[in-house]
């Protein structure tokens, strides 16, 4: 059953992440990019000020159904930062080679014009639900945008929606914390491989309780903890992701160069292991929007519930989450494996990540890696709980949201 879920999964992939793909992806972002000026390089000092000086200026509380532009764009990042920034870039990188990161330079750099569009088009086209919140997305975005007749369209995106959000941010992130302190513990000498049922019972049933709790008070509670979580796990991660590389400067000049030489020319870099130059591109796009999001809509929805009247000026936000995400997280993460050289050994995913904190940290690797993971997996089950919601919203009317919730959780604890 495994291999045939596999075999499915490899042929959609192949599909989904094709050349039609790539065409579309660079094709959309340059044209948005070009449209609008290069927006998201002109206008890129007032996002910095309007998002990073937010942090030390707290916005007033915001309204009934409603939350603050930053605490919106700390639920974007709640989903958006995950688990990938330290698995996924890594294992782009085994398949890809070094060259893969500069894709995901350009992938992020095109698609900060392309969240910058999906975010303010939702914000422009949202509207109030029963209980007086604003809710939006591009299910919305295409019904009130375009007429009702490509309504379907949107009922088709707040489908997969739901399913994206019970495949990927529900039990595969409660998965990822369990076998992370798991591991870590295992490695500490405080578990024996083989004993950890009993802990992970417990585990799973303390990461339920307080998801319930934070999910149950709706999105001005998810708001309050996402703003308070997500800068404390990115500025810890970066960190610690700057002093790898700074024990390793020396290689840094030469990781860079591996970057570039590796993006047009792999085989130059790679030994040959990489046999064509679009697999590094293949492997750096897709990692770089399935990071950000750009393109696939879903953040947008966590937008349009900010309490704010310019749809352009929350629009400028989603420029400031592709590039926290995939230029800062995301590159981190490929420069420490790259200038500690674990890249070219048989390591993949978050052990080759782990390898690369150990040449700096040791044995501690393994607990900071653990933290890391625990806090984006955590982060991403309660911004994509919010996502599934909106699309159940959609789909089936506010009356029903109090089921989904329970059944979001439930899932949880199985």
């Amino acid at each position: 059953m495994l291999e045939t879920i596999s075999s499915i999964n490899s042929t959609v992939n192949g599909i989904v992440w094709g050349v039609p793909a790539m065409v579309l992806i660079f094709g959309v972002g340059l044209y948005l990019s070009i449209r609008t000026g290069f927006l998201q390089f002109r206008k890129f000092g007032t996002v910095w000020q309007n998002t990073i000086g937010k942090l030390f200026h707290r916005s007033t509380e915001a309204g009934h159904g409603a939350v603050t532009p930053f605490q919106a764009v700390c639920t974007a990042l709640a989903a958006t930062v995950g688990t990938g920034n330290i698995a996924g870039v890594a294992g782009a990188i085994a398949i890809g080679g070094p060259g893969a990161v500069f894709w995901m330079w350009i992938s992020a750099l095109l698609g900060m014009v392309t969240k910058y569009s999906e975010v303010t088009l939702a914000v422009h086209y949202r509207q109030k639900n029963k209980h007086g919140d604003w809710v939006g997305g591009p299910m919305y975005y295409i019904q009130n945008g375009l007429g009702k007749k490509w309504k379907w369209l949107g009922v088709l995106f707040a489908i997969f929606g739901i399913f994206a959000v019970f495949g990927t941010g529900n039990a595969t992130q409660v998965n990822t914390i369990v076998a992370s302190i798991d591991t870590a513990l295992i490695s500490f000498g405080v578990m024996e491989a083989g004993s950890a049922s009993t802990l992970n019972l417990i585990l799973g049933i303390v990461i339920t309780i307080l998801v319930g709790l934070i999910l149950l008070g709706g999105i001005k509670r998810i708001g309050h903890v996402a703003e308070r979580l997500v800068p404390i796990m990115a500025l810890l991660y970066v960190v610690l992701g700057l002093g790898v590389i700074i024990v390793h400067i020396g290689n840094l000049p030469a990781a860079f160069s591996s970057i570039i030489k590796g993006a047009f020319n792999p085989t130059a870099v790679t030994g040959g292991v990489v046999g064509a130059m679009f697999t590094a591109v293949q492997k750096g796009v897709a990692r770089g929007i399935f990071s950000n999001e750009a393109g696939l809509g879903t953040a947008s929805i966590a937008h349009a519930g900010a309490e704010v009247n310019d749809p352009v000026q929350q629009g400028l936000f989603g420029v400031f989450e592709v590039f926290v995400d995939t230029i800062i997280i995301c590159t981190l993460t490929g420069l420490t494996i790259i200038v500690s050289g674990v890249w070219t050994g048989t390591t993949n995913g978050a052990e080759m990540t782990q390898s690369a904190f150990a040449t700096t940290y040791g044995s501690l690797a393994p607990f900071i890696l653990t933290i890391s993971l625990t806090l984006f997996a955590f982060t991403t089950i309660i911004g994509w709980n919010y996502y599934g919601e909106r699309c159940w919203e959609y789909l089936f009317g506010t009356k029903t949201i109090k089921l989904y919730r329970i059944g979001y959780i439930a899932i949880l604890a199985s």
